[in-house]
């Protein structure tokens, strides 16, 4: 019966073990590029071996339980943790993002967010066609009047609406064929901001991630000595998949993460599916924006969250 135990307590200790050497060394393939989506809650797993080897005196299981605890808690304990930020002294620039699921979210809540959180910028992702017209008539021109606009149907759609003048704008499409609206933005009293609205491919089956990581890969880069760059979209990845931190080092931070919210849940989906919420909408901004402040709201038929940045840019 010793034995047995043992056996036992090693059993649930390996599958996080596997899981930390996975998650540390950027190592999910296949179906794993779904599940390491999901590590903030095998961290709390973990605690299940750990407690359970610690209680059956298995002190060889429960020392490996805890390094693997440790290493897991290490990589997601500090999106719950404000980081310092950049002095700054230009203006603010409030930027949302939103899917829209196939187009069909509440327009008028849409507007209402936008209204109520004085956004500058607005990133849309999934946008149609009819979406862009019922927008455009309960008024978004009013509040956001420049826009770049790329409707499509399904999915594959993107826009920018903006509430300052933009300038070089167009609409990319990526390997895996979603569109990306990019426009440079020109606030008053800042350098000029280059912000895009991200929609890679979706890891939603396996034959589906060589796009995904394809196009994650194929993001714009930050360009430290050069203009400010935002992207804000559905990356379709969190912070525990290796392509989105690779973009990210080259000199961004994720707004969610720099103000302690890294680990508020994006996507549900919240349509009674059984899975937790997760968080794949992000805002990246260049190192040298401030966060000032990150929030998440609901919006009806849409499977997103969408997802408000407060930015404090340069001063130009």
């Amino acid at each position: 019966m010793r034995r047995v135990v043992t056996i036992v307590c090693w059993v649930l200790v390996v599958p996080g073990l596997v899981w930390a050497v996975m998650r540390l060394g950027g190592l999910e393939r296949g179906a794993l590029a779904q599940g390491v989506a999901f590590t903030p809650y095998v961290v709390l797993w973990t605690l299940v071996p750990l407690g359970l080897a610690l209680a059956l005196r298995r002190f060889a299981a429960a020392g490996v339980a805890a390094l693997v605890t440790l290493a897991l808690a290490a990589v997601v304990v500090p999106r719950a943790l404000p980081d310092s930020q950049p002095d700054t002294t230009g203006p603010a620039l409030r930027v949302m993002t939103a899917n829209l699921l196939f187009g069909g979210a509440d327009a008028e809540a849409l507007i209402n967010l936008v209204r109520d959180e004085r956004v500058d910028v607005l990133a849309l992702q999934e946008f149609t066609a009819e979406a862009g017209n019922a927008l455009v008539r309960l008024g978004l021109a009013e509040v956001l009047p420049y826009r770049q606009l790329g409707a499509e149907t399904g999915a594959a759609g993107s826009a920018l609406y903006a509430r300052f003048p933009l300038r070089d704008g167009g609409v990319r499409q990526n390997p895996g064929g979603f569109h990306q609206a990019y426009a440079t933005v020109q606030v008053p009293g800042a350098p000029p901001v280059l912000v895009e609205s991200v929609h890679p491919m979706a890891p939603y089956a396996l034959e589906a991630l060589p796009s995904w990581r394809t196009d994650l890969e194929a993001e714009p880069p930050a360009t430290p000595d050069g203009p400010l760059r935002v992207l804000a979209g559905d990356f379709n990845a969190t912070l525990d998949h290796a392509p989105l931190r690779q973009l990210l080092d080259t000199g961004y931070v994720d707004a969610a993460d720099a103000t302690g919210s890294g680990l508020t849940g994006t996507w549900g989906p919240y349509d009674g599916d059984p899975l937790p919420p997760i968080a794949i909408d992000h805002v990246l901004a260049d190192r040298r924006i401030a966060v000032e402040e990150v929030r998440v709201h609901a919006l009806a038929d849409s499977d997103h969250r969408p997802f408000l940045a407060e930015l404090s840019l340069p001063a130009a």
